[in-house]
């Protein structure tokens, strides 16, 4: 099975054009998003029409349970919220009903899909899980590997059966051993924070266990202009510069 793995596309409409221009023919049993579809950028609805017409699975992202569930805003920075409040007014109900559809994560075959940290949490940051509870959660893992996002930086952990590994990831072609399991973040298509500003994104191959870091050129300056004529804080702006 090849699959293609964006997370995190933040309503950025171009940077997820981008994306699927570069995709193009590339032969795919199928295209998934690991949540964060909507929040921060200017064009929500259209990345939600986007993601119903290709049909991508996503799982649910902290930014999706903060429109579904309003006692979870207050886990938001102020500016957070504020995008939160304008995105929701650019979204119709169409796209909050399949918002409600998400679940916290996914298997397809032998690969889990979550937003934050296996085996489901939506909030949890790679980052945060030392190589102790790495250890423990892949241990407890029953698939080989499992893409997150949230961060929007590109990471992987990788793990024998005894050391945990974590290791940066570049653009471009990755080899996976088949004797160990591993957790790769996926960075993010709409807002990477790893001073490219290009958008990232994934293709995975489990049968030839191999890993491809696509890094995509969009037109940044369309989304900015959006941003700030929508009122969205300018450091939602500012981070894609």
């Amino acid at each position: 099975m090849r699959i293609a793995v964006l997370s995190d596309i933040h309503g950025n409409g171009e940077a997820l054009r981008g994306v699927l221009d570069d995709l193009g023919e590339t032969a795919v049993d199928g295209i998934v998003s690991l949540g964060d579809n909507v929040g921060y950028g200017p064009d929500p609805e259209r990345v939600m029409e986007i993601l119903a017409e290709r049909g991508i699975l996503s799982v649910l992202g902290n930014h999706e349970l903060g429109l579904l569930d309003a006692s979870f805003l207050s886990w938001f920075n102020p500016s957070a919220r504020e995008s939160l409040a304008i995105t929701r007014r650019l979204l119709t109900p169409g796209s909050m009903e399949r918002i409600r559809a998400f679940q916290r994560s996914c298997t397809l075959g032998s690969t889990l899909l979550v937003h934050g940290c296996p085996p489901g949490s939506v909030t949890r940051y790679f980052f945060e899980v030392d190589d102790l509870e790495w250890r423990r959660l892949l241990d407890q893992m029953s698939e080989s590997i499992c893409f997150v996002g949230h961060t929007h930086e590109l990471a992987m952990v990788e793990y024998d059966g005894t050391d945990v590994r974590t290791h940066p990831l570049g653009c471009g072609q990755h080899r996976l051993g088949a004797d160990r399991r591993y957790v790769i973040n996926a960075g993010s298509v709409g807002q990477p924070r790893d001073g490219d500003r290009r958008a990232k994104y994934v293709l995975w191959d489990d049968e030839n266990l191999s890993l491809e870091v696509r890094c995509v050129s969009y037109d940044v300056e369309t989304t900015v202009r959006k941003i700030l004529d929508l009122g969205f804080p300018r450091i939602n702006a500012s981070r894609l510069l």
